[in-house]
C-alpha cells in the first residue's frame, strides 16, 4: 500500500513536496486553513482552522504520516495530531524554532555559537541591551517571524524611539549585530533510523530580509566543515527526523548560527535539478525510515528568488539548463510566487549565465 503522507500547511513547500513523492507512489492530503493554497491545485486540501479538532480528526483518519511545510504550525496542534499519527519533526523541536530565545539557548547548549543576545521584557531592558551593543543590533520578535518580518534594526540611540508601542507589549529578543562577509546555509537530512546526510554548502544573498539568490556550491572557506558538522550536531541532538536547514553568518574567524529551518527551505530549491536527490524527496524518505538518496551536486547551480510579479517574457527563454518554478499563487508585493533554477559546469559559466539570464528578462537582483 502506497503511504499517504499528511502536511500540516499548503504552500509551495508542501506543494514541491507532493511533486517529488507522487513519482515514487507516495499520496498527499494537505491541511490549511486558506481554501486557495497553492497546494490544492496538485492534491486533496482540506480548508479548516489549525485549532479545529473536528478537521484535523478526519485530516488524520486519511493519512499514515504527518510533517509540516513552514514552521509555524501552533505546537499544540501538532501536539494533537502525534496522539493519532506519526509526525515529524517532532512538537518538541518545533517548540524550540518557533521561539529565537529558545533556539539560541539550545545551540549554547551544545556549544554551538550565535550571535550575542538579550531577552526583552521592557522598555528599560532594550535601551540597556542596546547600549551594551553600543547600538548595533537588531531587535526581533521571539516567534512568527519571517522573511524579515517583525525586525528592527538599531544603530543609535534614537532607532528605540520609533520603535511601535505594540511590537514592546510582544516576546523580544535584541541580537548584537555580526560584521559577516556572507550569510551560508547547511541542509542535514536524518531519518528516524539515524542515518544522515547534507549537501553542499549554500551562499545566499537578502534583499530586505527575503532571499534572493542562492549560489551552490559556496565559494570555498576553510570554515566550510565546520557548518555542517554543526549542523549535524543539531541534528542529533534534537533526535530530528527529516530535513533541517541550518543558517549561519560566516567571518573571518567563524561561524554563528542565524537560526534554524525544521522543514525544506528556500535555499534547497536548486536541488530540484542540481542535486542526484532533491530535499522535498529526502525529507519524505526520512520520515519515511527509507534510505536517504544521494546528495551529490550535478555541477554548480544558483537558484533566484521571484518576489511580487514574474517578468513578462520568461516562457520565451529557453536557455540551456534553466528550469522554472511556478507556485501557482495569486503576485503581491514581497510575496514569493516562484523560482528558477540554472545549472553549470563552472562558476564562471555560472556567473554568465546568471548575468545572461537577467539581460535577458530586464530584471535586476
Amino acid at each position: 500500500m502506497n503511504p499517504r503522507i499528511g502536511i500540516l500547511g499548503g504552500g509551495q513547500l508542501a506543494r514541491m513536496m507532493a511533486l517529488a513523492g507522487y513519482p515514487l507512489g507516495f499520496e498527499f492530503v494537505f491541511f490549511d486553513p486558506a481554501a486557495d493554497s497553492c497546494a490544492g491545485q496538485v492534491g486533496e486540501l482540506m480548508a479548516a482552522e489549525y485549532h479545529n479538532e473536528l478537521a484535523l480528526e478526519e485530516f488524520c483518519q486519511k493519512v499514515d504520516i504527518v510533517t509540516i511545510d513552514f514552521e509555524n504550525v501552533p505546537v499544540d496542534t501538532l501536539r494533537y495530531v502525534q496522539k493519532k499519527k506519526p509526525v515529524f519533526p517532532s512538537p518538541e523541536v518545533l517548540e524550540i524554532a518557533q521561539d529565537r530565545l529558545l533556539e539560541k539557548e539550545f545551540c549554547h547548549t551544545c556549544g554551538i555559537p550565535t550571535t550575542e543576545f538579550a531577552t526583552i521584557n521592557s522598555l528599560s531592558e532594550l535601551k540597556f541591551a542596546a547600549k551594551k551593543f553600543k547600538h548595533d543590533a537588531i531587535l526581533k520578535t521571539r516567534r512568527m517571524g519571517y522573511d524579515g518580518k517583525g525586525q528592527y534594526r538599531i544603530t543609535q540611540a534614537a532607532d528605540i524611539n520609533q520603535i511601535p508601542e505594540s511590537l514592546l507589549q510582544q516576546d523580544l529578543i535584541l541580537e548584537q549585530r555580526v560584521p559577516f562577509n556572507r550569510e551560508v546555509s547547511v541542509m542535514v537530512a536524518r531519518n528516524g533510523l539515524g542515518e544522515i546526510t547534507h549537501w553542499p554548502l549554500c551562499e545566499n544573498k537578502h534583499k530586505e530580509g527575503i532571499l534572493t539568490t542562492t549560489i551552490v556550491p559556496a565559494k570555498h572557506s576553510e570554515l566550510d566543515e565546520i557548518t555542517a558538522e554543526y549542523a549535524k550536531q543539531l541534528a542529533v541532538a534534537l533526535n530530528y527526523v527529516g530535513v533541517l536547514v541550518i543558517e549561519f553568518f560566516q567571518t573571518e574567524t567563524g561561524v554563528y548560527v542565524n537560526e534554524m529551518a525544521p522543514r525544506v527551505h528556500n535555499s534547497g530549491h536548486w536541488t530540484i535539478e542540481g542535486a542526484a536527490t532533491s530535499q522535498f524527496e529526502n525529507h519524505l524518505r526520512a520520515g519515511l525510515n527509507l534510505p536517504l538518496g544521494s546528495t551529490q551536486m550535478k555541477g554548480m547551480a544558483a537558484m533566484l528568488n521571484w518576489i511580487g510579479a514574474f517578468p513578462d517574457n520568461i516562457l520565451s527563454i529557453t536557455e540551456q539548463d534553466l528550469f522554472w518554478h511556478v507556485y501557482g499563487k495569486e503576485p503581491r508585493p514581497g510575496r514569493k510566487i516562484g523560482h528558477s533554477t540554472l545549472l553549470a559546469a563552472t562558476p564562471q559559466e555560472l556567473h554568465d549565465k546568471i548575468v545572461d539570464l537577467v539581460k535577458k528578462l530586464g530584471v535586476q537582483l
